[in-house]
């Protein structure tokens, strides 16, 4: 990983939900957009960016402790489409319904891992399926696909990734997996 490595705190993806996701971004086929490759598919919680190699641990140390504050919870797909702006896109996501649980498991690595204190806006559930490139038009009309059933994501750990900037996409790898360990508020499912 050299003198310095690019981090981030995402949950992962089951293979069977990363195949379904692919097949949706397809529809979206155009010189304009670039999938992201189905391995890399995974559900950020918070980027770190580049960091001394040597503060690793100490990441991976903050990370586990928050895991085992939060109870597993499920995530409903709302819909895949072009955001986070409507009018003005520049990727196409999986968009999860708001969750508290993942709110506070994302604020709460913000605040452990971050050096700036985090920015005051609701972190939104979110899976990137492709991305507009910077040297090409944004096609238009862009359509939003709902699922035909229900589509659930259960977050039930979370991981330390190693990102490796390349060419045409990075590669993502997962250095630690950290299960969520806590219990639910009063013993409720959640």
């Amino acid at each position: 990983m050299g003198q310095t490595t690019r981090l981030f705190i995402a949950a992962p993806i089951p293979d069977a939900l990363q195949q379904y996701l692919t097949e949706q971004a397809n529809r979206y086929k155009s010189d304009a957009i670039r999938q992201v490759p189905t391995e890399n598919l995974h559900l950020t919680l918070y980027f770190i960016g580049n960091v001394p190699a040597s503060q690793l641990a100490a990441i991976q140390n903050v990370t586990a402790h928050i895991a085992r504050q939060f109870a597993p919870f499920d995530l409903h797909l709302e819909a895949i489409e072009p955001g986070p702006k409507p009018r003005s896109p520049r990727l196409i996501w999986a968009r999860f319904k708001s969750h508290d649980a993942f709110a506070q498991l994302s604020r709460s690595l913000t605040v452990a891992l971050s050096e700036e204190p985090p920015l005051n806006r609701e972190p939104k559930p979110h899976i990137t399926l492709a991305r507009f490139r910077k040297d090409r038009p944004a096609p238009h009309p862009l359509e939003s696909f709902s699922p035909d059933e229900p589509i659930t994501l259960r977050v039930d750990e979370i991981a330390v990734w190693h990102s490796e900037l390349g060419s045409p996409h990075p590669r993502y790898s997962i250095l630690q997996r950290y299960p969520l360990t806590g219990n639910p508020p009063d013993g409720k499912t959640v």
